[in-house]
């Protein structure tokens, strides 16, 4: 399946399906597979579900399910029913970095400079740790529980290589979310994506992009999409300070006709909230924002995400630091679905029927401090979304080049005479119908 086809659902699995103890949590996900159909979402992508000593990212073994969530064979069964139901699943792939636990780390730390495996991380022998080691070594960011490979060892690349091939091979995974990629060994993740692409050439590669040009990533030689993280700051601000000019800004610069424009063509993923970030019902001010947002995410250039749980407007926030309320256990009967898990449905049924939303190109129409049109098109089909979050209805003057149209999320008649009226707190997704010649 095309990156451009794809509706990602994200769970983290290691909050959501376990309560900490050995389970057989992964499983649970099966349960899951009729909301997510329901929603119309076709690839799951999970947060990471190999053995580590907490929230995943500290990984102790590449090519174990973590016991929290079960054995290797119950991920396989879980997969094979996802596959069954036509959903996609992509892994998040933790590279950089291991956790203190990992059995590479441990023999260094037992043996010293006597280890084998001294050289697959950066360590000096003659400084200290904090956790008083008897020798310095990097860690991500100064996060000294998460422990930095040497990926330009080849021992290293093969374990890593050798894992990702078992996940392929054995698990029956169809893509990786590569975690931290903006700061990703470049020589390391080209070979990655040549192997991952010698053994199936659709195998979906995205990677965890914050600033800078996401083309340095997303190229033919190495990723299919990265996150686009300045358009989920604009997305949320644009509504709560009710200046479309923001996320107008965003999408011109990054997706519009100009020759400068960015990254025209390149199906970023998008996303209104995820694990690291607070919740979506806790960041807009007004609560019936929810659904335009959504409208928006799911109508602008790019692949559209879901954390699971904001479907149905949950709430979260960051703690003390801490992430945990971002990421709360989930069971069977906790799957909720509302008038907002039906709205994104309708978005969701909408995209899928649209070339145009999942291919077509960017034009902005008409913009308010309240109101933003845009038109996406492609040869056979031509939508245009407007959305106003203010209170009042507003009256959108623009060159519609079409007399009418139908508004798919609603089914209603649209008529372009006299300017498009847009009733408040209310997004539309127009396909035209072109206006006949004499």
């Amino acid at each position: 399946m095309k990156m451009n086809e794809l509706m990602i659902y994200q769970v983290f699995p290691l909050r959501a399906l376990t309560d900490g103890q050995p389970s057989h949590g992964i499983l649970e996900m099966i349960d899951w597979i009729p909301h997510i159909k329901k929603l119309g979402m076709n690839a799951v992508y999970f947060s990471p579900v190999f053995l580590s000593s907490d929230h995943g990212y500290d990984t102790k073994d590449y090519q174990l399910i973590d016991e929290r969530l079960g054995t290797n064979e119950d991920f396989k069964t879980m997969c094979d029913a996802m596959h069954k139901e036509g959903i996609q699943v992509i892994l998040d792939g933790v590279f950089n970095h291991v956790g203190r636990e990992f059995f590479a780390f441990e023999d260094v730390k037992e043996k010293k400079w006597d280890s084998p495996y001294k050289e697959w991380f950066y360590i000096n022998f003659d400084g200290n740790s904090c956790y008083d080691d008897g020798f310095w070594y990097e860690g991500w960011e100064g996060h000294f529980e998460l422990v930095k490979l040497n990926l330009d060892n080849e021992q290293v690349r093969n374990y890593l290589l050798e894992s990702v091939g078992k996940w392929m091979d054995e698990l029956g995974i169809d893509g990786l979310r590569l975690d931290v990629a903006y700061m990703l060994n470049r020589n390391f993740m080209k070979v990655l994506v040549d192997f991952v692409h010698s053994k199936n050439p659709e195998f979906i590669m995205i990677g965890e992009m914050l600033h800078g040009d996401y083309t340095q990533l997303v190229n033919p030689d190495l990723l299919d999409s990265v996150t686009n993280y300045e358009c989920y700051k604009g997305l949320y601000s644009s509504f709560n300070t009710h200046n479309m000019h923001e996320i107008g800004y965003s999408l011109n610069r990054q997706f519009g006709p100009e020759e400068w424009t960015l990254y025209k063509g390149l199906p970023l993923y998008n996303f209104v909230d995820n694990h690291d970030v607070e919740r979506i019902a806790s960041q807009l001010e007004d609560k019936e924002h929810l659904p335009l947002i959504y409208a928006m995410e799911f109508a602008m250039p790019g692949v559209p995400g879901v954390y699971y749980g904001s479907e149905w407007g949950m709430e979260g926030k960051k703690e003390q630091g801490s992430d945990d309320s971002l990421r709360p256990r989930i069971h069977k009967e906790d799957l909720v679905e509302n008038e907002l898990t039906d709205y994104i449905a309708k978005l969701a049924k909408v995209r899928e029927g649209s070339p145009a939303l999942k291919y077509g190109d960017y034009l902005q129409l008409a913009i308010a401090p309240d109101v933003l049109v845009f038109q996406r098109r492609t040869n056979e089909d031509r939508i245009i979304f407007a959305m106003n979050c203010g209170d009042n209805e507003f009256t959108a003057h623009f060159d519609a080049q079409a007399g009418c149209g139908t508004d798919l999320i609603t089914g209603e008649s649209v008529d372009f005479g006299g300017g498009l009226v847009i009733k408040g707190k209310t997004a539309m997704i127009i396909r035209t119908e072109e206006v006949s010649l004499p």
